[in-house]
């Protein structure tokens, strides 16, 4: 398996810890680009609107809530990405 397919594995398990790191790495090999907001706030474009995902950078830890996890399968399903 590649890195790549490690990573999405992990976004799907929800036992295991997925974190902000592992997000930007996984985003950026699938063609997004990051573009920061205002405080916390942070979107990813890969110039398909069906696959936008807009998400507050996870604080004061660094792993991601479940919510996110799941809206970002469904920005990732929803552009046809996986």
């Amino acid at each position: 398996m590649t890195r790549h397919d490690l990573l999405l594995a992990r976004l799907r398990d929800t036992r295991r810890s997925f974190t902000w790191r592992d997000l930007d790495t996984l985003l950026g090999r699938l063609g997004y680009q990051r573009t920061e907001g205002r405080g916390s706030r942070v979107r990813f474009c890969n110039g398909n609107p069906a696959a936008l995902i807009c998400l507050h950078r996870p604080h004061p830890g660094n792993e991601l809530k479940l919510y996110a996890r799941r809206q970002i399968l469904a920005a990732l399903t929803a552009g046809e990405l996986i």
